[in-house]
């Protein structure tokens, strides 16, 4: 991983990943979206990490975009190779196995918007704005932007912002299902951090359960996904987790899970 572009850092078993480009306003460039994938293959196979931030540093962007310096001059055979290496890793992000929530601190535009949507829940400061301007490039979302878009604000939102590429403020993008939840800026860092926190302390293999419902049920047939829903349910019984949950339930206490 190349720290200079990623910062990692853990408290308890919440893992922060910061995408460290403040004087590019983090736009992702291909060695980025490169070290974002190998920062979450390895907070994928910690046990000791069961959530994980994501975020950008300084106080003006979350990730203001793709690196246009970088796609410029890229040929149409490049340009799909580098849509297909940003979708690699929006593929890993929202059907990654442990609960991963953007912490929107600024500008979310472009592949940053498309970063923070492939993620489970985002929350944003209310100074934050998002969109997809790529039409003012002569460019269609390249990582996802128009697929994800349409699943959480609906068609007639995501043409308006991709087709207009105008960005919208924070209390819209909430309006819209874009943004989770807004807090004030002031407030973003401890609001995020709680949340995660909560993530972490909650049962690890059913988080792990209601992502892939979730996530299988927004790809398929209701039936298909009710089938899933309920297989999951049953695998649960089979959890000291679940024995663990209910007991600690009964004796009005609170669970102490260990993902087993």
């Amino acid at each position: 991983m190349t720290e200079s572009l990623l910062l990692v850092a853990d408290d308890g078993a919440v893992r922060t990943l910061t995408i460290n480009r403040p004087d590019k306003l983090n736009a992702l460039n291909a060695a980025t979206l490169d070290a974002l994938l190998v920062a979450f293959d390895d907070a994928a196979e910690n046990p000791a990490v069961r959530a994980v931030v994501l975020t950008g540093a300084g106080p003006k962007a979350f990730v203001a975009g793709a690196d246009i310096a970088e796609m410029a001059d890229l040929p149409a055979v490049a340009g799909r190779d580098f849509s297909q290496r940003g979708q690699r890793l929006m593929r890993r992000i929202e059907t990654f196995p442990k609960p991963v929530v953007a912490m929107v601190n600024g500008f979310a535009l472009g592949g940053g918007l498309e970063l923070a949507m492939a993620c489970h829940l985002r929350i944003g400061a209310d100074t934050a704005k998002v969109g997809q301007p790529e039409i003012n490039l002569g460019l269609v979302p390249g990582f996802g932007g128009t697929q994800r878009l349409l699943r959480l604000a609906g068609r007639a939102a995501t043409l308006e912002l991709c087709l207009t590429g105008a960005p919208i403020d924070a209390a819209r993008a909430q309006a819209l299902g874009i943004l989770t939840r807004v807090v004030p800026a002031a407030e973003l860092a401890d609001a995020t951090r709680t949340l995660a926190a909560q993530l972490a302390a909650a049962a690890p293999l059913a988080l792990r359960a209601i992502l892939d419902c979730v996530h299988v049920g927004g790809e398929c047939a209701m039936s298909e996904g009710l089938e899933y829903e309920t297989a999951q349910f049953g695998l649960m019984f089979a959890t000291e987790d679940m024995r663990e949950g209910t007991r600690a339930f009964l004796e009005r206490r609170k669970p102490d899970f260990s993902g087993r």
